[in-house]
């Protein structure tokens, strides 16, 4: 049996089950985890997430690109749309992990055989340091515009060995928060 099987008969163990038909869209904790694609980093066991708590996206690494800035700005969009007058809170954790294959990218050889072989460029990905790439993250949150000021964003280390989070930044509203100047460029 090969291994989609294996996944496919988990859903039907699933769906035998199932009574979440009622789930609203907007989450339950009205929240946003943004982490890595790894498969030993899943938020719904990290965070002990039931089914519709949270919103859970992942790339590699867990970094904010352009991509992930459009996703949310559609997304607190819509919420926004659906919530009418009264705009509530809404909250975007960003959770990189420790021992991360985006460490690798930070190497100039590897960065110059992906480029090289297939084309891809991954420097902007690239965590050299989890806790400055954290504060990279949240400050490219905070200076786009498509994304509201009202919106609560936080930003951790999730430790693949021992299962903790480290907290980096705080819950802070984007609007309130202090830019972040980093004193490693010239």
């Amino acid at each position: 049996m090969t291994n989609s099987k294996t996944l496919f008969n988990r859903n039907t163990q699933f769906s035998n089950d199932f009574n979440a038909a009622d789930l609203p869209i907007i989450p339950q904790l009205r929240s946003v985890i943004l982490t890595c694609a790894d498969a030993r980093v899943d938020p719904a066991h990290i965070f002990q997430l039931n089914l519709g708590e949270s919103v859970v996206m992942r790339n590699s690494g867990g970094r904010v690109t352009k991509e992930i800035i459009e996703e949310i700005a559609a997304m607190a969009f819509m919420v926004g749309k659906m919530d009418g007058d009264e705009q509530k809170p809404f909250e975007l954790i960003v959770m990189h992990h420790t021992h991360c294959g985006t460490e690798r990218y930070a190497n100039p050889e590897f960065q110059q055989a992906l480029k090289m072989h297939i084309g891809i460029d991954v420097s902007s990905l690239a965590i050299h340091n989890h806790e400055k790439s954290l504060h990279e993250d949240i400050e490219k949150l905070r200076t786009a515009s498509e994304i509201p000021r009202y919106i609560i964003a936080s930003a951790c280390i999730y430790n693949v060995e021992n299962g903790t989070i480290h907290q980096v930044i705080e819950p802070a509203t984007l609007g309130a928060m202090c830019p972040y100047i980093n004193l490693d460029k010239k």
